[in-house]
């Protein structure tokens, strides 16, 4: 069955697509909607828009991380701010694989005679936005929260 109900993501996708369209098109590098609908999809993590628009119709996703959402929360113990630079998964997926820039680059040694900071760094989350693999201590390796929770 179809869902007709109005979903503001899949709204605010589509008027991403409108505005990606009209800038190419100020630049005069014209595109058709599709295509702006694809690109879009693709900067969201998503393999196409179909996928994309199937993802946001969900009631409930508890997927709410996009391309390009500022985070924040703790890698391997430290507190970090950043944004999504990669976000890969399937609908039916219960794991996620991220990737992340931080704002600062976070120190992942805790031998004080040691450092070894990280700007950029991949991992695999659930739908909470916490890694499955965990540190010697029982933590998760990464918890990402969305900006403003």
């Amino acid at each position: 069955m179809t869902d007709t109900q109005p979903n503001d993501r899949i709204a605010g996708y589509k008027t991403q697509a409108k505005r990606l369209r009209a800038q190419l098109a100020d630049t005069g590098a014209p595109i058709s909607h599709s295509q702006a609908l694809e690109m879009i999809a693709r900067q969201h993590g998503a393999r196409d828009w179909n996928t994309l628009r199937a993802m946001a119709a969900v009631p409930g996703n508890a997927r709410p991380l996009a391309v390009g959402d500022r985070v924040s929360g703790r890698y391997l113990g430290q507190p970090f701010t950043g944004y999504v630079h990669g976000l890969t998964h399937a609908p039916q997926a219960a794991y996620s694989r991220i990737t992340l820039h931080f704002d600062d680059p976070v120190d992942v040694v805790s031998f004080d005679s040691f450092s070894s900071f990280r700007q950029r760094v991949s991992a695999t989350i659930d739908a909470d936005g916490r890694s499955p693999q965990k540190t010697s201590d029982g933590q998760p390796q990464l918890v990402v929260v969305p900006a403003g929770l």
